[in-house]
């Protein structure tokens, strides 16, 4: 890490894009401690004690503590998360909005983010507006009102104050993806999460020194953190190379010399985007359902519980289909068939065109299989693993997957650069 730091300052460029990024989390994490105006902060705080193990305390992690303390960033960058899977969705769905995707190039790609946003700005609307009514109505276990002058103005000002603070997450992440190091959305992600470390840590001292956890159990604990970042990265680091084969080629006076190399594919394409995208989805049906005053909309929303069969089943089945909507996005075995054909090459046993088209797409379909499987197993057993040992669910597989997945694609990105500076370096030197 200290070989990283001194690469990155060793480039005035690098350098900069470090040190932007650093100044986006430290006015994240100021954003962080400014809470709504009209809530009553201890009561609120006592409030969301009596919510632990609850779907709201995961949404919690997701937003780096800010929806406990209802700050201007409760929301997180999560409703651009649920509208981006939307998004997603619907340009497979409609025909113009594929045109669009394939055909217009940066246009095309800009109108699809600004149509993105729009939608981002209506899902924070909706959630912001179920806050804010949903808070009126709560009260700590001591009889305190959460929000001790409840009314049109505090539905108005919370509302405003959610949409506005989503919204400003969306801008500092465009801009740390454009002028800093690393995927903007999914750094704010990584930082909230990695800012309640330290309080989950001194929590658990404090659990052990009082004698509610057994020096066994923090032993657990740390092999389970250790063994599941190990999966992780193995995972993501592991790759099926299919050997590739370019003829010998004389076109008019110029010779082009044969060769063989690979074509790399990773075992899990789609990274941590299907664990985020399953726990934005699942989010959205649980926030609703708790604003309703129904017997039947209460007994779905506590079947939502994140140590619900039916929840973690939800899960599983959304991270499979994430992994293959995703991984489908990403790689196309038609374009990839079709321009190995282009370019003369060929798989060595496999003929061009069709054939290699059926062979890419069976190894993709065995590969993502694997990788949807690890990723269901990472975020499932840990979490019954830490209810068994009696630990927060905090340190189950979901989180460490986020964090590790992007701390690697953060550092390939560094990599990439550090290696792209160098070499430019060198031509230089020749010239």
């Amino acid at each position: 890490m200290i070989d990283y730091l001194r690469n990155i300052f060793a480039f005035e460029d690098l350098r900069k894009r470090f040190l932007y990024t650093l100044l986006m989390f430290a006015i994240y994490r100021l954003g962080s401690h400014i809470p709504i105006p009209g809530v009553d902060v201890l009561a609120l705080e006592d409030f969301f004690k009596s919510l632990q193990g609850t779907l709201f305390n995961l949404y919690d992690i997701f937003s780096g503590g800010n929806l406990r303390r209802m700050t201007v960033f409760a929301l997180g960058v999560m409703p651009y998360i649920s509208a981006s899977i939307m998004m997603q969705l619907l340009t497979v769905a409609i025909p113009e909005l594929q045109r669009l995707a394939k055909e217009e190039g940066d246009y095309g790609r800009y109108k699809i983010n600004e149509y993105t946003k729009y939608l981002t700005l209506f899902v924070a609307f909706v959630q912001s507006v179920g806050i804010a009514f949903w808070l009126q109505n709560q009260t700590s276990p001591r009889g305190i009102p959460v929000v001790p002058e409840a009314g049109i103005l505090f539905v108005f000002v919370t509302v405003l104050t959610l949409m506005a603070g989503t919204m400003f997450l969306v801008w500092m992440g465009e801009r740390i993806t454009e002028k800093g190091i690393g995927n903007g959305m999914s750094l704010l992600i990584f930082a909230g999460i990695v800012a309640r470390f330290p309080n989950a840590v001194v929590s658990m001292v404090d659990r052990f020194r009082s004698g509610d956890i057994t020096p066994f159990t923090v032993a657990g604990v740390a092999i389970m953190v250790l063994v599941v970042i190990i999966g992780i990265v193995y995972i993501q680091e592991a790759e099926r190379r299919i050997p590739v084969q370019y003829p010998r080629r004389v076109v008019g006076r110029q010779e082009y010399r044969g060769g063989s190399t690979y074509l790399p594919i990773k075992i899990n394409p789609a990274g941590v985007i299907p664990i985020i995208f399953a726990q934005s989805l699942l989010i959205i049906p649980s926030s609703v359902l708790a604003f309703i005053q129904h017997p039947i909309a209460q007994a779905i929303h506590d079947a939502f519980n994140p140590t619900s069969i039916f929840y973690n089943f939800l899960y599983v089945v959304l991270i499979v289909f994430f992994t293959y909507f995703y991984t489908a996005v990403m790689i196309n075995p038609v374009e990839v068939a079709d321009n190995l054909r282009k370019g003369g090459a060929f798989i060595p046993g496999v003929r061009p065109g069709l054939e290699t088209q059926k062979f890419l797409e069976a190894v993709i379909n065995r590969l993502v299989f694997v990788g949807a499987l690890f990723l269901s197993v990472v975020a499932i057993i840990p979490l019954f693993i830490s209810l068994q040992l009696n630990v927060p669910f905090y340190f189950g597989g979901t989180t460490a997957l986020i964090v590790v997945g992007v701390a690697l694609d953060t550092l390939k990105q560094v990599e990439a650069n550090l290696i792209t500076k160098k070499y430019r370096g060198l031509v230089r030197k020749r010239r």
